[in-house]
């Protein structure tokens, strides 16, 4: 596989790889000071090409930190991130903008943009800005094109004028995904996607990534709290403990009653969704009041409290 150096150094991206992977990758904050804990220790895995590899965890396992070390937002202590075979950290930031974009958990709108401005920002990385106009004005017809497939494609055309700040969030969240898309990228980087929203907006988020998923052909990587989410919409699943992994598989083979038992350190019914097959996990019988629920037994149902 050949590269090109740029004059700075950095080397660019050959375009036919678009998987990533990461090797014996370790990072704590502030590693300055001796004794910090790690927060991702000696992380291996890779992303399969056109994959929806989903990572699951504990609060404090790591999930949110290795997905920014993915997107090159955190450098690694020790270890590496590759893409293109090519450690992330030495390909052009603008290229590597151009391959991986981020949808993160949660997005402040300062100022007041439309939502078609705020989809045309993920033309940024593509443009050529000039020294005293950094490419704001100058998209050109390529830019508003891929912009507005973008738009149709999570279908926010219709909202194209509003403010985002107006939106309620399953909409704002499909403006972020739409943002992501206009950059064309092959690595699409989701933190907690349906986080804060409804169940409605749950399922309509989720058929959107699955859709996108097949429709463009993207390797995708989310992190979730929710086991259901990730059982649904994944191919493979990594289970992060105390920073390290804990089990890499299947759905079926991560998600079961052994593993979260070990990982989250509770009891719950696993069982597999009617529909899919896939994982399902609910949460135990617990007593009410001094007698327990009947196994399968709803109150409230059949005239009984």
């Amino acid at each position: 596989m050949q590269t090109q150096v740029t004059d700075t150094g950095a080397t660019v991206l050959p375009s036919s790889r678009v998987a990533m992977e990461a090797e014996h990758v370790s990072f704590r904050y502030r590693a300055d000071q001796p004794g910090r804990p790690w927060t991702v220790e000696d992380v291996s895995f890779d992303v399969r090409s056109g994959e929806v590899l989903g990572i699951v965890g504990p609060n404090g396992s790591g999930k949110s930190s290795l997905l920014k070390l993915l997107a090159g937002l955190l450098r690694p202590t020790s270890g590496q991130i590759l893409m293109g075979g090519q450690s992330i950290g030495r390909i052009d930031p603008p290229l590597l903008a151009q391959s991986i974009a981020v949808v993160p958990q949660e997005y402040v709108q300062v100022f007041p943009f439309t939502v078609a401005e705020t989809v045309l920002m993920g033309r940024f990385p593509h443009r050529r800005a000039s020294w005293w106009g950094m490419g704001i004005g100058e998209e050109s017809e390529e830019d508003l094109v891929r912009v507005h497939q973008a738009m149709m494609e999570t279908d926010v055309a219709p909202l194209a004028g509003r403010l985002v700040s107006d939106l309620s969030g399953g909409e704002r969240q499909r403006v972020v995904i739409a943002r992501a898309l206009a950059q064309d990228p092959a690595v699409l980087l989701l933190d907690e996607p349906t986080a804060f929203l409804d169940i409605n907006h749950q399922i309509e988020i989720c058929a959107l990534i699955d859709r996108l998923q097949r429709e463009r052909q993207l390797t995708v990587v989310l992190v979730s709290h929710d086991l259901n989410v990730a059982g649904q919409l994944c191919d493979r699943i990594m289970m992060l403990k105390d920073g390290r992994i804990f089990r890499i598989g299947s759905p079926v083979d991560t998600i079961t009653p052994e593993n979260l038992h070990a990982v989250y350190g509770c009891d719950v019914v696993v069982d597999a969704h009617p529909q899919s097959g896939r994982p399902r996990v609910t949460m135990p019988v617990r007593s009410v009041g001094s007698e327990a629920i009947p196994h399968g037994h709803v109150p409230g149902r059949d005239g009984q409290v």
